[in-house]
């Protein structure tokens, strides 16, 4: 579009603002450069008003040039975002590492502090267990070293109640809560107790006979051999055992303290010899037949093999296997004579099946030329053929002892 120069005379026929020109002051006869279709919403009512501006894309330049003071060439912006996001990734990354190793190192101290408190009990209740098991040595062995005042029946008793203690202690081993690094202790404390209580049984068993004639010296040797077995167990806890617990402890930063040295036989030489029982058991009152009381009178007991022992209303034949029908809880009769003058007080009768522990039994009182029954029961319940030993301990002054066991074969089913 062409604009005429006002200043120009030869224009002035052009100017809008002169006389006789067009009524539209804007009209050209000009040839006009029709503009390209386009929308007619995005037509402008005033050919007069430029078109507005292109717009410009938002985050940076269009590559042609941007803004002054505009973010630089394309792309700059979003590479520092991403920097500082991994920045910040690593950052969290540290953060949350070092928590859980936090979390870790308490749990493993959490851990290992209840794995030492587990050990320091099992190493605290073991000393318990052979304090008490000292203890119970030193009056075992004292009382074989001075028996004192006490009769046949009341020593016998008391090495009764002893067993009866080692057993508990076994008992007590057997339920020990034994951690997993304890174990092989544990094998080998159970092996110790295991032995002690059956040389302890065997003892218990075998004193009655010790203590009178008939059998006597067979059963001290086995009393004797017994002693070896006890000096055998303490020397296994000593060697083995108690190591193995203090190693334990040391190699798992517990604080228990070290493990008592057992010492339930303290002089072994003195005991594990057939003489040395021998010496001991001599100087229990009553322990020979020929001592009778001062009173003038004979003394003795006995059974009659043939009548004098029942089961479950059954008469035993000592010539002949005697079945008994099936039972929960057999039990066995003993009727004992009072063969001598005297009236007999706390007469002990023992039962056994196959060799095993002796069930006893006592009579209060039998009077001279009578007889007085013990009732054993049968417990565990014996099943097939068994061999029933029948005993009755000798009274203070008793001369004959043959006629005081009796043997049996029995078929229970």
């Amino acid at each position: 579009m062409e604009f005429s120069n006002p200043y120009n005379p030869d224009d002035r026929e052009n100017d809008p603002f002169s006389e006789g020109a067009s009524d539209n002051p804007f009209e050209d006869d000009r040839t006009t450069v029709s503009e390209p279709d386009s929308d007619p919403d995005l037509e402008l009512d005033d050919p007069a008003v430029p078109p507005p501006p292109p717009r410009r894309r938002s985050g940076g330049g269009s590559g042609r040039g941007g803004r002054p003071g505009g973010r630089g060439p394309r792309g700059g912006g979003s590479g520092g975002d991403r920097q500082q996001l991994m920045v910040r990734r690593a950052i969290a990354l540290g953060a949350g590492l070092l928590v859980l190793i936090l979390l870790v190192i308490g749990a493993k101290g959490c851990l290992d502090a209840r794995k030492n408190r587990s050990l320091d009990d099992y190493a605290n209740s073991v000393t318990q267990i052979v304090n008490e098991t000292n203890a119970l040595g030193k009056s075992f062995f004292g009382r074989l070293s001075d028996p004192g005042e006490l009769s046949v029946t009341e020593f016998t008793s008391e090495i009764q109640s002893d067993r009866s203690a080692m057993d508990g202690f076994l008992s007590r081993v057997e339920k020990l809560d034994t951690p997993g690094d304890m174990s092989a202790a544990q094998d080998s404390l159970t092996l110790v107790y295991q032995l002690r209580a059956s040389a302890m049984d065997d003892i218990a068993d075998q004193m009655s006979t010790a203590l009178g004639d008939e059998g006597a010296e067979r059963a001290r040797r086995q009393i004797a051999a017994q002693m070896e077995v006890l000096s055998a167990a303490d020397v296994l806890y000593n060697r083995v055992t108690r190591h193995q617990i203090d190693n334990t402890i040391a190699n798992n930063g517990a604080s228990a303290p070290a493990m008592p040295v057992s010492t339930f036989i303290e002089d072994p030489q003195d005991w594990i010899t057939v003489d040395a029982i021998n010496g001991a058991l001599d100087d229990v009152s009553g322990s020979t037949s020929t001592t009778a009381p001062d009173d003038g009178l004979t003394h003795g007991t006995g059974i009659d093999p043939a009548s004098s022992v029942t089961v479950d209303g059954t008469t035993l034949s000592p010539d002949t296997t005697t079945t008994i029908a099936a039972s929960t809880d057999p039990t066995v009769e003993v009727t004992v004579m009072n063969q001598g003058g005297a009236t007999e007080t706390d007469v002990t009768v023992g039962v056994s099946v196959d060799g095993g522990t002796s069930l006893e039994a006592k009579i209060p009182e039998i009077a001279a030329g009578s007889t007085g029954t013990a009732t054993i029961p049968l417990t565990p319940a014996p099943t097939g053929e068994v061999t029933l030993d029948v005993s009755v301990d000798a009274v203070p002054g008793e001369q004959f002892t043959t006629n005081n066991e009796a043997s049996y074969t029995v078929s229970f089913g």
